[in-house]
């Protein structure tokens, strides 16, 4: 079948019921920009190789150079639109940005993320065994309020579609509706496209009013409905994008569980489309698995781990609350709880990272240990070799960062400062508390810390005076600058003398 379809993704609004300053495809669900959901299924139709796809043109406006940037990452090339006047102005500036040669267009809109491959080929199928000047991807909902009714003829073809607000009561039992996704023949449509007018509250050109063009040309409208009604679902709110990003998740998750995986509580995960789990692995709940991730037989991703572009090999444990990033762990490594890796952080087979253990940019070979509250950046660790629990790697002097190599066997004690560069030779021993600024020879016990000093009876005599102290803060306090109030005896003779002053006065 010769290559004849262009697939036009209509990718040029705001989404201004979304009530956000991002374009309305660049709002993710399933972990992706709604749009490259949409350009995942189409090229999955360009590289069959077999098929009658020439190419992906998507239509951007609003926000195009971030849109064009998703697209190219698909190999889609791109057409500006601009003003945005509507879907049917889009496919007109599509159409002439084409080559000629291709006599068929399948055009969809960017925010319909759910919609897969196998319906578009469908589509394409319809249209070409009946002929039609157009053949429309359909739905049935048990609720189709909102929607488009399909009215079709006897003979199977579209009669009409008509709005939620034009229907009449014997067609309120009418349940297909229409999914804004169509093939059409090009030389048909061109003609018509010309044709269409703005008489409407938004002042834009409809692309749906071609299809009533087209049945008062005598044209005859084709139709293929889904089998699953969630695939033409779209986004223009908030709730609506929740929705799909729910749908997505589980769509993936249950493929997972169709390849073997063991999933606790699916509805609370986060899977990624590129994640690729093999089979026996457990993924506990409230697990995020994002990217290009890659897990191997017989893992278990403890509840509530995020990891991103990891590359875990087969049996590896990653215990509850854990971040691994950009990272590789070997076959048999165990990971936390609460450890981050990042950046790199390559874990060879049987190696521990333990609670509180920070990797960043680091090789940790085979069956070596980090069990405890750690920050290893920009190191090498060899094998068999124990870092103790609070030592750091020293990598940064406030310019430019440096590395530590520890070699195989070696002993850090809790406690240790290792300020890189420096180097820890095989079979080694680092004293705890030690900052270790110069090389330490393989076989050499270093010591880098004040000496102890013991003070007998320092601490008897200091609580002594503290008690001291506290006994004269309880003293009644003296009033300074007042003479002390008088004795007893004292007041009974000024008492007495009284009255003889007072005859003096007189």
């Amino acid at each position: 079948m010769p290559a004849d379809v262009a697939i036009v993704v209509l990718a040029a609004g705001k989404g201004t019921r979304l009530k956000s300053e991002r374009a309305k495809v660049l709002h993710e669900a399933g972990g992706l920009p709604l749009i490259a959901h949409v350009l995942r299924a189409t090229t999955q139709l360009t590289r069959r190789g077999r098929g009658p796809v020439a190419g992906v043109w998507v239509v951007v406006g609003h926000q195009a150079e971030a849109v064009r940037a998703v697209a190219g990452a698909f190999g889609a090339r791109t057409v500006l639109q601009r003003p945005q006047l509507g879907t049917g102005h889009a496919v007109a500036q599509a159409v002439a940005a084409l080559p000629r040669s291709l006599a068929r267009l399948l055009v969809l809109p960017g925010d319909a993320p759910l919609v897969r491959a196998e319906s578009l080929g469908a589509l394409i199928e319809t249209q070409s065994d009946s002929g039609t000047a157009v053949a429309l991807l359909t739905a049935r909902f048990e609720n189709p309020y909102g929607y488009g009714r399909i009215v079709r003829a006897a003979s199977g073809e579209v009669e009409a579609i008509i709005e939620q607000s034009a229907l009449r009561p014997e067609q309120a039992g009418l349940r297909e509706v229409n999914s804004g996704i169509y093939c059409f023949h090009r030389a048909k449509l061109l003609p018509l496209l010309a044709q269409l007018g703005r008489d409407n509250v938004h002042r834009e050109y409809y692309l749906t009013d071609v299809i009533a063009l087209l049945r008062r040309a005598g044209e005859k409208v084709s139709a293929h409905m889904t089998a699953e009604p969630d695939e033409i679902l779209g986004v223009n709110t908030p709730a609506e994008l929740a929705r799909v990003d729910t749908l997505l998740r589980r769509r993936k998750a249950e493929a997972l569980m169709g390849c073997g995986v063991t999933l606790y509580q699916p509805e609370t995960l986060a899977i990624g489309p590129d994640v690729a789990v093999a089979p026996d692995t457990i993924i506990e709940r409230g697990v995020e698995l994002r990217g290009a991730t890659r897990i191997g037989r017989r893992c278990r991703i403890g509840a509530f781990s995020i990891l991103h572009n990891a590359v875990l090999a087969d049996n590896v444990t990653v215990k509850a609350h854990c971040l691994v990033l950009n990272s590789r762990l070997g076959e048999g490594v165990v990971v936390g709880p609460f450890a981050h890796l990042r950046d790199g952080a390559d874990i060879r087979a049987g190696a521990r990272i333990g609670n509180y253990v920070e990797v960043k940019k680091s090789v940790v070979r085979e069956g070596a240990k980090a069990q405890h509250l750690t920050y290893l950046g920009d190191a090498t660790v060899g094998r068999k070799t124990n870092i103790g629990a609070g030592t750091i790697t020293c990598n940064y002097d406030g310019v430019n960062k440096h590395p530590t190599t520890i070699g195989d066997g070696v002993f850090i004690g809790s406690g240790t400062e290792l300020v890189a560069p420096v180097k820890v030779g095989r079979g080694a021993y680092v004293a705890a508390g030690s900052t270790i600024t110069d090389n330490v020879p393989p076989d050499t016990l270093a010591i880098a810390r004040g000496r102890q000093v013991n003070k007998s009876g320092w601490a008897r005599t200091r609580r002594e005076k503290l008690a001291v102290a506290k006994a004269r803060k309880e003293e009644p306090p003296v009033t300074v600058g007042l003479a002390a109030p008088p004795r007893p005896a004292a007041r009974k003779r000024a008492a007495r003398s009284r009255p003889r002053r007072q005859a003096r006065r007189r």
